[in-house]
């Protein structure tokens, strides 16, 4: 394994451990002038397990990904790509402006 594929090896055996979908991991590398840039794809079904509570297996995995790269002299970044039909709900300032508007009134300001 070459020096410039660890972190890539390594992201996608860590993350191979974690989820139910094994096979449907897919790691890609691209490297330019900012560094390199490593997008992961996994099942929809396992993006709880890459996400973790509160982003924290998430933070974890590119902390490690920043220490392989600090060992190869590169900057290391990671994209965790969402599935399609992500449970991530669209953010909106109208919905954020009204639920304080009501909090504000709850509050009799």
């Amino acid at each position: 394994m070459s020096d410039k594929q660890m972190d890539q090896e390594f992201l996608e055996s860590v993350v191979k451990a974690l989820v139910d979908n094994p096979q449907d991991v897919k790691v890609d590398r691209k490297v330019d002038e900012m560094g390199v840039l490593i997008t992961l794809d996994v099942n929809p079904a396992d993006m709880g397990k890459i996400i973790g509570r509160q982003g924290n297996t998430a933070k974890a995995i590119r902390t490690l990904l920043r220490v392989v790269g600090m060992k190869n002299n590169a900057r290391v970044n990671l994209k965790i790509n969402e599935p399609e039909g992500g449970m991530r709900q669209p953010s909106s300032s109208n919905s954020a402006s009204a639920s304080v508007d009501q909090a504000m009134a709850d509050l009799k300001f």
